[in-house]
Protein backbone atom coordinates (compact mmCIF):
# COMPACT_ATOMS: atom_id res chain seq x y z
CA UNK A 1 0.00 0.00 0.00
CA UNK A 2 1.35 3.40 -0.91
CA UNK A 3 1.39 6.17 1.68
CA UNK A 4 -1.52 8.56 1.31
CA UNK A 5 -1.84 12.15 2.46
CA UNK A 6 -4.67 11.42 4.90
CA UNK A 7 -2.67 8.78 6.78
CA UNK A 8 -0.02 10.72 8.65
CA UNK A 9 1.62 9.98 11.97
CA UNK A 10 4.27 11.71 14.03
CA UNK A 11 6.67 9.01 15.20
CA UNK A 12 8.65 9.63 18.39
CA UNK A 13 11.15 6.79 18.84
CA UNK A 14 12.17 6.61 22.50
CA UNK A 15 15.77 7.48 23.30
CA UNK A 16 16.28 3.92 24.58
CA UNK A 17 15.15 2.41 21.29
CA UNK A 18 17.23 4.94 19.36
CA UNK A 19 20.39 4.14 21.30
CA UNK A 20 20.14 0.40 21.98
CA UNK A 21 20.73 -2.28 19.39
CA UNK A 22 19.10 -5.62 18.72
CA UNK A 23 18.92 -8.47 21.21
CA UNK A 24 21.22 -11.50 21.23
CA UNK A 25 18.72 -13.71 19.36
CA UNK A 26 18.49 -11.39 16.36
CA UNK A 27 20.62 -11.82 13.27
CA UNK A 28 22.54 -9.29 11.23
CA UNK A 29 19.64 -9.22 8.77
CA UNK A 30 17.09 -8.19 11.41
CA UNK A 31 16.18 -4.52 11.49
CA UNK A 32 16.72 -2.36 14.57
CA UNK A 33 13.36 -1.38 16.07
CA UNK A 34 13.13 2.19 14.78
CA UNK A 35 13.90 1.08 11.21
CA UNK A 36 11.43 -1.80 11.52
CA UNK A 37 8.72 0.56 12.80
CA UNK A 38 9.28 2.85 9.84
CA UNK A 39 8.92 -0.12 7.48
CA UNK A 40 5.78 -1.31 9.25
CA UNK A 41 4.10 2.10 9.20
CA UNK A 42 4.94 2.57 5.54
CA UNK A 43 3.46 -0.84 4.74
CA UNK A 44 0.23 0.25 6.44
CA UNK A 45 0.14 3.36 4.23
CA UNK A 46 1.31 5.99 6.69
CA UNK A 47 3.39 9.04 5.90
CA UNK A 48 5.82 9.41 8.82
CA UNK A 49 6.67 12.78 10.32
CA UNK A 50 9.66 13.00 12.65
CA UNK A 51 10.11 15.76 15.27
CA UNK A 52 12.89 18.24 14.60
CA UNK A 53 16.29 17.54 16.18
CA UNK A 54 15.01 14.14 17.24
CA UNK A 55 18.22 12.90 18.84
CA UNK A 56 18.27 15.78 21.31
CA UNK A 57 14.87 14.93 22.79
CA UNK A 58 13.73 12.68 25.61
CA UNK A 59 10.43 12.38 27.47
CA UNK A 60 12.20 13.26 30.73
CA UNK A 61 11.42 10.07 32.60
CA UNK A 62 15.07 9.12 33.28
CA UNK A 63 15.46 12.41 35.15
CA UNK A 64 12.13 12.21 36.94
CA UNK A 65 12.79 8.68 38.18
CA UNK A 66 16.00 9.86 39.86
CA UNK A 67 14.48 12.94 41.47
CA UNK A 68 15.72 15.58 39.03
CA UNK A 69 12.40 17.38 38.71
CA UNK A 70 13.71 20.50 36.96
CA UNK A 71 15.60 18.53 34.31
CA UNK A 72 12.52 16.38 33.76
CA UNK A 73 10.35 19.45 33.29
CA UNK A 74 12.82 21.03 30.85
CA UNK A 75 13.11 17.89 28.70
CA UNK A 76 9.37 17.24 28.79
CA UNK A 77 8.55 20.83 27.80
CA UNK A 78 11.07 20.80 24.96
CA UNK A 79 9.58 17.56 23.63
CA UNK A 80 6.05 18.93 23.95
CA UNK A 81 7.00 21.94 21.83
CA UNK A 82 8.53 19.93 18.97
CA UNK A 83 5.65 17.43 18.99
CA UNK A 84 3.13 20.27 18.81
CA UNK A 85 4.94 21.64 15.78
CA UNK A 86 5.36 18.25 14.09
CA UNK A 87 1.71 17.32 14.62
CA UNK A 88 0.49 20.75 13.50
CA UNK A 89 -0.92 21.49 16.97
CA UNK A 90 -2.45 18.08 17.45
CA UNK A 91 -3.81 17.49 13.94
CA UNK A 92 -1.96 14.18 13.60
CA UNK A 93 -1.56 11.37 16.15
CA UNK A 94 1.83 10.89 17.79
CA UNK A 95 3.12 7.36 18.14
CA UNK A 96 5.33 6.38 21.07
CA UNK A 97 7.13 3.04 20.66
CA UNK A 98 7.57 2.36 24.39
CA UNK A 99 4.74 2.20 26.91
CA UNK A 100 6.69 3.70 29.88
CA UNK A 101 7.63 6.78 27.82
CA UNK A 102 4.04 7.20 26.69
CA UNK A 103 2.78 6.93 30.27
CA UNK A 104 5.23 9.58 31.46
CA UNK A 105 4.31 12.04 28.71
CA UNK A 106 0.62 11.37 29.25
CA UNK A 107 1.10 12.59 32.82
CA UNK A 108 3.14 15.63 31.73
CA UNK A 109 1.50 16.89 28.54
CA UNK A 110 -1.70 18.92 28.04
CA UNK A 111 -4.68 17.18 26.44
CA UNK A 112 -4.20 19.04 23.16
CA UNK A 113 -1.45 16.65 22.11
CA UNK A 114 -2.82 13.40 20.72
CA UNK A 115 -0.13 11.00 21.89
CA UNK A 116 -0.89 7.30 21.42
CA UNK A 117 0.70 4.34 23.14
CA UNK A 118 2.18 1.53 20.98
CA UNK A 119 -0.60 -0.95 21.76
CA UNK A 120 -3.52 1.29 20.90
CA UNK A 121 -1.82 2.67 17.80
CA UNK A 122 -1.11 -0.75 16.35
CA UNK A 123 -4.53 -2.13 17.23
CA UNK A 124 -6.67 0.82 16.13
CA UNK A 125 -4.58 2.64 13.52
CA UNK A 126 -2.28 0.10 11.86
CA UNK A 127 -3.90 -3.34 11.90
CA UNK A 128 -7.00 -2.22 9.91
CA UNK A 129 -4.63 -1.47 7.01
CA UNK A 130 -2.71 -4.76 7.10
CA UNK A 131 -3.43 -8.40 6.28
CA UNK A 132 -2.34 -11.24 8.57
CA UNK A 133 -0.48 -13.65 6.31
CA UNK A 134 1.41 -16.06 8.57
CA UNK A 135 -0.05 -16.18 12.07
CA UNK A 136 2.22 -17.51 14.82
CA UNK A 137 1.29 -20.62 16.75
CA UNK A 138 2.36 -19.89 20.33
CA UNK A 139 3.83 -16.75 21.91
CA UNK A 140 4.32 -15.25 25.38
CA UNK A 141 3.39 -11.63 26.09
CA UNK A 142 4.07 -9.42 29.08
CA UNK A 143 2.10 -6.27 29.97
CA UNK A 144 4.68 -3.97 31.56
CA UNK A 145 3.78 -1.85 34.59
CA UNK A 146 2.79 1.21 32.55
CA UNK A 147 0.48 -0.92 30.39
CA UNK A 148 -1.33 -2.05 33.52
CA UNK A 149 -1.52 1.51 34.86
CA UNK A 150 -3.19 2.84 31.72
CA UNK A 151 -5.52 -0.16 31.47
CA UNK A 152 -4.20 -1.55 28.17
CA UNK A 153 -3.68 -5.19 29.18
CA UNK A 154 -6.79 -6.47 27.40
CA UNK A 155 -5.94 -4.46 24.29
CA UNK A 156 -2.46 -5.97 24.35
CA UNK A 157 -4.01 -9.43 24.52
CA UNK A 158 -6.42 -8.63 21.68
CA UNK A 159 -3.55 -7.36 19.53
CA UNK A 160 -1.51 -10.47 20.29
CA UNK A 161 -4.40 -12.80 19.40
CA UNK A 162 -4.63 -11.18 15.98
CA UNK A 163 -1.07 -12.38 15.41
CA UNK A 164 -0.94 -15.76 17.18
CA UNK A 165 -3.25 -18.69 17.85
CA UNK A 166 -2.09 -19.24 21.43
CA UNK A 167 -1.09 -16.36 23.66
CA UNK A 168 0.29 -16.78 27.18
CA UNK A 169 -0.02 -13.57 29.18
CA UNK A 170 2.80 -13.67 31.71
CA UNK A 171 1.65 -13.00 35.25
CA UNK A 172 4.04 -10.82 37.25
CA UNK A 173 3.35 -7.71 39.28
CA UNK A 174 6.60 -6.19 38.00
CA UNK A 175 9.54 -7.68 36.14
CA UNK A 176 11.91 -5.85 38.48
CA UNK A 177 13.96 -4.18 35.75
CA UNK A 178 12.39 -0.84 36.69
CA UNK A 179 13.93 1.41 34.07
CA UNK A 180 17.70 0.98 34.45
CA UNK A 181 17.62 -0.66 37.88
CA UNK A 182 18.03 -4.10 36.33
CA UNK A 183 21.45 -3.06 35.01
CA UNK A 184 22.57 -1.78 38.40
CA UNK A 185 20.83 -4.24 40.73
CA UNK A 186 20.20 -7.42 38.68
CA UNK A 187 18.87 -9.18 41.77
CA UNK A 188 15.67 -7.11 41.45
CA UNK A 189 15.03 -8.55 38.00
CA UNK A 190 15.94 -12.05 39.11
CA UNK A 191 13.49 -11.90 41.99
CA UNK A 192 10.73 -10.23 40.00
CA UNK A 193 10.89 -12.98 37.37
CA UNK A 194 11.69 -15.91 39.65
CA UNK A 195 8.54 -17.75 38.45
CA UNK A 196 8.87 -16.81 34.78
CA UNK A 197 10.24 -19.99 33.24
CA UNK A 198 7.42 -22.15 34.56
CA UNK A 199 4.91 -19.87 32.81
CA UNK A 200 6.51 -20.22 29.36
CA UNK A 201 4.90 -23.06 27.35
CA UNK A 202 7.36 -25.76 26.31
CA UNK A 203 6.73 -25.07 22.61
CA UNK A 204 7.15 -21.29 22.97
CA UNK A 205 10.39 -19.64 21.91
CA UNK A 206 9.23 -16.06 21.30
CA UNK A 207 8.01 -13.39 23.68
CA UNK A 208 6.87 -9.80 23.19
CA UNK A 209 6.32 -6.63 25.17
CA UNK A 210 6.39 -2.83 24.80
CA UNK A 211 9.46 -1.78 26.81
CA UNK A 212 13.03 -2.41 25.69
CA UNK A 213 14.63 -2.67 29.12
CA UNK A 214 11.93 -5.02 30.40
CA UNK A 215 12.53 -7.18 27.33
CA UNK A 216 16.25 -7.37 28.18
CA UNK A 217 15.35 -8.78 31.59
CA UNK A 218 12.85 -11.20 30.12
CA UNK A 219 15.34 -12.47 27.55
CA UNK A 220 17.90 -13.09 30.29
CA UNK A 221 15.51 -14.79 32.70
CA UNK A 222 13.45 -16.81 30.19
CA UNK A 223 16.16 -17.88 27.77
CA UNK A 224 13.88 -17.14 24.79
CA UNK A 225 13.78 -14.37 22.21
CA UNK A 226 11.97 -11.39 23.76
CA UNK A 227 11.40 -8.15 21.84
CA UNK A 228 8.94 -5.43 20.89
CA UNK A 229 5.51 -6.55 19.73
CA UNK A 230 6.17 -4.42 16.63
CA UNK A 231 8.42 -7.25 15.44
CA UNK A 232 5.56 -9.71 15.76
CA UNK A 233 3.19 -7.49 13.75
CA UNK A 234 5.79 -6.87 11.05
CA UNK A 235 6.54 -10.56 10.68
CA UNK A 236 2.96 -11.82 10.45
CA UNK A 237 1.97 -9.13 7.93
CA UNK A 238 5.12 -9.35 5.79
Amino acid sequence: MNATSDLKVVYFPSCINRSMGKNSFQSADDLQLTALTEQLLSRAGFTIIYPEALDSHCCGMPFSSKGFAEANHDKSKALENVLLKASENGKYPILYDMSPCFYHSKEEFPKTLKIVDPIEFMLDYVMPHLNIKNKKDTIAVFPVCSVKKIGKTEQLKALSLLCANNVTMIDSNCCGFAGDRGFLVPELNEYGLRELKEQIPVNCNQGYSTSRTCEIGFEKMSGIDFKSIFYLIEEVTR
